[in-house]
């Protein structure tokens, strides 16, 4: 089972994931690693925000962020997440949803200290999602940030990465007159064998 783009039913989806990415840092002006991120609140009431996705690995998706923003609270509240991931110049995206659990070993700290300087400090004096007084006042926090921990930040223990283990996986591929391909791997659970479908556009 086949689709214009060459995508064999059978592939990993991770690998096919991989190669779509690989395929739009290529084509994407910016940020082709982006995803649309969303989470549930306590009352069911939906959030969603851009971040940055960092690694795709055998079995699951990881990005980094403040353990004390608000998505982080309502990822832990409800150990679950989706995203969507849009590549407008080649016309494609990717869809995940599934369970999260936390990146907070070696393999968080070394994407931490792979990060600018700056940012590393930023992520020290930023209490994410949280009211400002003023620009001023972060800047100001970035500076006694900048004296305490000078040129090598450890990384916070309140920020540090999330791993998204996929249960559903669609790959969405533009099509003329709108009949697009779509393809869905999907699971019970993180580690079970995927039913792999095409879908109706």
């Amino acid at each position: 089972m086949t689709d214009r783009t060459g995508i064999f039913a059978g592939d990993c989806p991770f690998e096919i994931a991989r190669r779509w990415l690989a395929e739009a840092e290529e084509t994407e002006i910016n940020d082709p690693n982006a995803i649309a991120l969303s989470t549930v609140d306590a009352d069911g009431l939906p959030n969603a925000r851009m971040v940055l996705l960092k690694e795709i690995e055998d079995d699951a998706f990881v990005f980094y962020t403040n353990y004390e923003s608000a998505k982080a609270r309502e990822i832990d509240q409800a150990g679950k997440a989706a995203f969507v991931m849009h590549w407008k110049s080649l016309r494609r995206q990717l869809r995940v949803r599934g369970t999260v659990t936390r990146e907070d070993g070696p393999q968080a700290d070394a994407y931490f200290n792979s990060r600018s300087l700056k940012s590393r400090l930023g992520a020290w004096a930023s209490q994410q999602s949280r009211p400002l007084a003023s620009r001023a006042s972060l800047m100001a926090e970035v500076a006694k940030m900048t004296a305490r921990h000078g040129t090598h930040p450890p990384r916070p223990s309140f920020w540090g990465g999330y791993r998204i283990n996929p249960v559903q996986i669609e790959f969405w591929a533009d099509g003329a007159f709108r009949l697009h391909d779509r393809f869905m791997w999907r699971r019970i659970e993180a580690g079970e064998p995927w039913e792999i479908t095409r879908l109706n556009p």
